[in-house]
């Protein structure tokens, strides 16, 4: 328990705190450059919401008198296994029953998927959850809550922006008291998707050593050429299933709606069999009016096609202004570019920099990521640029960009 304690006082001291916390001190009176500032370091999608949502959220007003059931409702359940089963071409199908449980967006049940996965798996010594790093903030939470050791393993250029599973392979102590490990595809901040070849060798290690492997997906549908691959896919093929796997989504980033707090995880029953338990005892539930909503919203591809759209353009506008400074090359999914800055002193400097001198407010990578195993930060060289602005507002920063970091 004391070393649990000494692991909470981390976030409560601020010594792992959000990074948008950090950026705010990193800028707290400096003015910026610019009469117009640009933001760019919130991911929160401005595309056009599904034009028929408040439509539906008005047919189901009488629902926000029910408890919402913690699986979610059978129709938003119905709905998402029916989008999985097309999305990835799931010749068996999934189980709306077992292999579906909705959440309250992604971000919570990332962070309270840690509490069944360290109950399920007796190791010896403190359980691990292993991390890619950059990390999204819900997984060290998740990690630091339940008292496991957050192990974060560097996504550089160097590993092709993923983990390197192979160097994780040789650690046989760690991974007997891995109870879980989170790797998000496509990857925020790099853009990169882990290829089929990847994701198995993956699952294979988790069902090796018996931790589950948490897929986080939540830009799976932003992308600019092939739609990226999923983890239920490759799982299929499988003689296992989704055994040791769970997938995570929501309707933050694939429609435009971050505030309706609506998201799903699929995979492994057995697990989310004892996670809907947990969920039961103390996790948020979705409304039902919402979940009526997000069932029509999860049916509909052409507002999803419409806001690729945007982002292709938005990118084709990166290509051009861009070309190969800062190392760019155009994402294979999400919207963020991963800028190198070493040239320019680092993420941090070059963060203020371009506050200070351009009104354009990016992201440090150093702040999205921890020290890893090898004793570097992964993102201390980069920044982060969230494309969640309209063309004419992308360009004009990158324009700003280049500008002042010649």
């Amino acid at each position: 328990m004391p070393a649990m304690a000494n692991q909470l006082s981390s976030l409560t001291s601020g010594a792992i705190s959000s990074p948008f916390s950090q950026l705010r001190k990193l800028l707290a009176g400096v003015a910026p450059g610019h009469a117009r500032p640009i933001e760019l370091t919130i991911g929160e999608p401005r595309e056009a919401m599904p034009d028929f949502i408040q439509a539906k959220l008005d047919e189901a007003t009488a629902l926000y008198g029910k408890y919402p059931p913690i699986r979610g409702s059978e129709e938003a359940r119905q709905a998402i296994s029916e989008w999985l089963t097309k999305r990835y071409a799931l010749s068996d199908g999934i189980d709306p029953d077992k292999d579906v449980l909705m959440l309250s967006g992604s971000r919570e049940g990332l962070f309270y998927a840690c509490l069944p996965a360290v109950g399920r798996k007796d190791v010896k010594g403190q359980p691990a959850i292993l991390m890619c790093n950059p990390y999204y903030s819900a997984y060290v939470a998740g990690a630091i809550a339940v008292g496991a050791e957050p192990v974060y393993l560097n996504a550089t250029k160097a590993t092709g922006f993923l983990p390197d599973l192979d160097e994780v392979a040789r650690d046989e102590a760690l991974l007997a008291r891995t109870v879980a490990l989170f790797i998000n595809s496509p990857s925020n901040p790099q853009g990169t998707v882990a290829d089929r070849s990847y994701i198995l060798k993956a699952l294979e290690l988790a069902r090796t050593y018996d931790f589950m492997l948490f897929f986080d997906e939540c830009y799976s549908e932003i992308y600019t050429e092939a739609a990226p691959v999923g983890g239920l896919e490759v799982a299929a093929s499988t003689p296992e299933r989704f055994r040791n796997l769970v997938i995570f989504n929501s309707l933050s980033k694939r429609s435009n709606l971050p505030g309706i707090r609506s998201g799903f995880c699929a995979g492994d029953p057995q697990f989310l069999e004892a996670y809907g338990e947990v969920r039961n005892m103390c996790a948020p539930t979705v409304p039902l009016p919402l979940q009526h909503a997000s069932a029509a919203v999860w049916r509909d591809e052409a507002h999803v096609e419409r806001a690729r759209d945007a982002y292709r353009e938005k990118f084709r506008i990166a290509d051009n202004v861009l070309d190969s400074r800062y190392g760019y090359r155009r994402p294979a999914g999400g919207f963020c570019l991963w800028l190198d800055m070493s040239h320019f002193g680092g993420g941090d400097q070059a963060a203020v920099t371009l506050w200070q001198r351009a009104g354009v407010k990016v992201i440090p990578g150093s702040f999205l990521a921890q020290t890893g195993r090898d004793g570097t930060n992964p993102g201390a060289e980069y920044i982060r640029v969230a494309m969640v602005q309209d063309s004419a507002t992308i360009q004009e920063a990158l324009e700003r960009t280049i500008s002042v970091l010649r």
